[in-house]
């Protein structure tokens, strides 16, 4: 049971790293940008490669995966996005799903439809075992490294001057502006970061949740299912969301395979009806 719970855990914060970029685009920044697991799914095929073919080490491979999917998403932010701030919700939709098919053909031509593998390093291999229960040395290493990302995230927005900014930025970007508040950068960067945390959960996950080109499209419902249920106008309740959604998604899974994912469905469809607006959520989203 403590195992199960522990895996639980570790795949609930390794599904909020890839899931809170698109709670930042759209609860601070109003944008319904489906296409956010394609910067997850460019951060991990960029982690294989360098992991297969290059012989990078893991840890410098995961980095510049993040760093890729940050500056992938920048340049698009910067060059597509920006056209669709303002616009309606559906064009947003529509472009952005457009974006998914793009991005999936690409990768597609590049690396063919197989799954992909990779190696951990020995460190990050077996098991520890406690006598009451055993752990996964990766997955102790996710939660940590998930742990210490969202506790970042968390101050980052909500204690420091960047995410005043930002606040102010989404709620009135004329007055924001008129206050010398570079308002274009700071979306910039914002888009960004969540595009680098989806690239960073893709190489991350690659050894947990699999990569092939439908990655975009198999993991969309499992994203918007957090920020849906954590509410979409704050941090930790997509973060409280991802963690119990985990536990309930792997436990699902191990006491009745029969069911398959549907218990996360089931899961959602109960929290949505005792909590409509989202777990943490200060009233309805916008």
């Amino acid at each position: 049971m403590l195992t199960v719970l522990v895996d639980g855990v570790a795949s609930g914060m390794l599904l909020f790293v890839l899931a809170c970029g698109l709670s930042v685009t759209l609860g601070l920044m109003n944008f319904v940008n489906l296409a956010h697991g394609a910067f997850g799914m460019a951060g991990g095929y960029l982690c294989v490669v360098l992991l297969n073919q290059h012989g990078v080490p893991f840890i410098p491979a995961v980095a510049a995966a993040a760093l890729f999917a940050a500056a992938l998403g920048f340049v698009l932010e910067r060059t597509l996005y920006r056209q669709l701030y303002g616009r309606d919700h559906l064009d947003q939709v529509l472009f952005s799903i457009g974006l998914v098919f793009v991005m999936s053909a690409v990768v597609d031509w590049l690396m063919g439809a197989r799954q992909q593998l990779i190696t951990l390093p020995a460190w990050l291999q077996g098991r520890w075992d406690f006598g009451f229960m055993t752990v996964g040395v990766y997955r102790a290493f996710l939660i940590a490294v998930c742990g210490a990302i969202v506790l970042a995230l968390h101050l980052g927005l909500v204690r420091t001057r960047f995410g005043a900014r930002l606040r102010a930025a989404v709620d009135d970007a004329v007055v924001a502006r008129g206050l010398g508040i570079p308002v274009t950068r700071i979306f910039g960067v914002t888009f960004a970061l969540g595009s680098g945390l989806a690239g960073l959960g893709g190489a991350l996950g690659v050894e947990v949740l699999g990569l092939d080109p439908t990655f975009p499209l198999k993991f969309m419902v499992y994203f918007l299912i957090v920020v849906a249920v954590g509410g979409a106008n704050t941090i930790v309740g997509p973060f409280l969301a991802a963690l119990l959604l985990g536990v309930v998604d792997v436990a699902g899974k191990y006491y009745v395979p029969q069911v398959g994912a549907f218990v996360i469905y089931t899961a959602m469809v109960v929290l949505l009806l005792v909590k409509p607006h989202g777990l943490l959520a200060r009233g309805a989203a916008r």
